[in-house]
């Protein structure tokens, strides 16, 4: 199967192509390979290639950023987005697109199935849940795949942000009143490939399973990696002051996955042992 994947320089972007490539033909395309806001480009550059499925990994993710500059927002992850859609509508080609929990308000005092209603808090949520309505109306055949908290070789991430400050001896406040489901990328990607296999047609959430606030998460991970006397402080969201809201809860329950029989993918804690042996952030 011919598979193109947008985002190729991403995190996420990076371990599809990993997973993929054994098995298919894997056509990976970064931001300066596929400026996905022009249509004509869009149309362009994914016309020439006789390909069967897209992988729109590729999205502005900056949720600070996004809110900061809603223009750029919308156009990359809305818009971007549709063009992406109406390319595959032109080529035949199925689209699994790449969403986030931050399409949910994070009011629900349980975990998010596929079949709650979003109501993002933020510019960056509400423009990836428009690329989402852009695909879902536009190509017939699509995945709409939601994950969170996503850290991997290959990109920026919290678990590297979090080593970097505890090895300078910085003092890391993180916050304890948002939680959600950490997800590795490499499991992730395996996912993906298991869906894109076969007509497994709509909204998916896919993340490990479990789940943790930041302040956990930045715990276990110095106590994975012996720096458990690092100064690790709780503190709120608000104390942080920054221009995007959060949503408290935005854990995702993998119901359709459940539904299916499939078995769960791996504890987070599980996940992130692996990624902490991995060069790029063992110390």
């Amino acid at each position: 199967m011919k598979i193109v994947i947008t985002g190729a320089g991403g995190m996420l972007g990076r371990a599809l192509a990993e997973c993929l490539s054994p098995e298919h033909e894997v056509v990976p395309l970064t931001r300066a390979d596929l400026d996905v806001t022009n249509l004509g480009v869009t149309l362009s550059a994914l016309g020439r290639v006789k390909l069967q499925v897209v992988i729109h990994a590729g999205a502005w993710t900056d949720v600070d950023g996004c809110e900061r500059d809603p223009d750029r927002a919308w156009r990359v992850n809305a818009l971007g987005s549709r063009n992406l859609a109406v390319a595959c509508q032109e080529s035949g080609a199925a689209c699994c697109y790449l969403s986030t929990d931050y399409v949910f308000d994070g009011q629900k005092p349980d975990p998010y199935t596929e079949f709650d209603a979003p109501n993002p808090l933020s510019c960056y949520g509400a423009s990836k849940l428009a690329g989402e309505r852009y695909v879902q109306t536009l190509t017939p055949r699509h995945w709409i795949v939601r994950s969170s908290w996503l850290f991997g070789p290959g990109g920026r991430n919290f678990v590297k942000t979090i080593l970097a400050k505890a090895r300078a001896g910085q003092d890391l406040r993180v916050v304890d009143d948002q939680v959600g489901s950490p997800t590795f990328t490499r499991d992730l990607a395996a996912a993906i490939a298991r869906l894109i296999s076969g007509p497994h047609y709509g909204i998916w959430h896919v993340t490990n399973s479990g789940a943790c606030s930041w302040y956990d998460l930045a715990a276990a991970i110095l106590e994975s990696t012996g720096l458990g006397g690092a100064r690790l402080e709780p503190i709120a969201s608000k104390d942080l002051d920054r221009p995007a809201p959060r949503p408290r809860n935005s854990v995702l329950r993998n119901y359709c996955w459940e539904l299916e029989g499939w078995p769960p993918l791996r504890s987070w804690s599980d996940a992130l042992r692996d990624y902490l042996a991995h060069p790029e952030v063992a110390g």
